[in-house]
C-alpha cells in the first residue's frame, strides 16, 4: 500500500473534483514544480490510487428523470444464485451501481429510468423476473443535497 502524504492528498482531492485540470494548474494548486506534480500524479496511476478518469454525465439532460435506490433479497443464498443475480445486474441498462451487502437484503442498486413508466418496466420485467428475488424495497430520490459523484 502507498503512503501519501498531505501534497498526495491535495493532488487526489483536486484530481477528483475536475480530472482533466492541467498539470501546470493542478501544480500550481499544489505548490510543487509541474515535472514533481506529473511524478507524484504517475505514482499515484501506478498503484492504482487513481484507477482511471470518467466524464460526469448529467442525468437530466439524458433524460433520465427517475432515479432510485433498491433492496434487493434473494430467496436463495447459494453463490450459483449470487453470480446469476449478479450477471442479469450487468447486463441491465438502468442499473447504474450494484453491491452486495450486509443486513437483511442482500444487495443495494442504483437505478436510473427516464420515468416512472420506465422503471415500472424494469422493476416488473427484468428484475421481478429473476427466480432468485425474494423481496424488493424501493427508495426513490426526491433530491440529492451531496453527491460528490456529479
Amino acid at each position: 500500500m502507498m503512503k501519501f502524504d498531505e501534497k498526495d492528498r491535495q493532488i487526489l482531492r483536486i484530481l477528483s473534483e475536475d480530472g482533466r485540470i492541467s498539470n501546470l494548474n493542478l501544480a500550481d494548486r499544489v505548490a510543487l514544480s509541474p515535472s514533481a506534480t506529473l511524478r507524484r500524479v504517475q505514482a499515484l496511476e501506478a498503484s492504482g490510487v487513481i484507477a482511471g478518469y470518467r466524464a460526469v454525465l448529467d442525468p437530466e439532460r439524458l433524460g433520465t428523470g427517475f432515479i432510485a435506490y433498491m433492496a434487493v433479497g434473494l430467496s436463495v443464498h447459494t453463490k450459483s444464485a449470487q453470480q446469476a443475480f449478479e450477471r442479469a445486474m450487468q447486463a441491465a441498462a438502468e442499473v447504474r451501481e450494484c453491491h452486495n451487502v450486509t443486513g437483511s437484503v442482500e444487495y443495494l442498486l442504483r437505478v436510473e429510468a427516464a420515468d416512472l413508466r420506465a422503471y415500472k418496466r424494469f422493476h416488473t420485467d427484468i428484475l421481478g423476473a429473476l427466480p432468485q428475488v425474494a423481496t424488493i424495497t424501493t427508495y426513490v430520490v426526491m433530491g440529492s443535497p451531496k453527491d460528490e459523484r456529479r
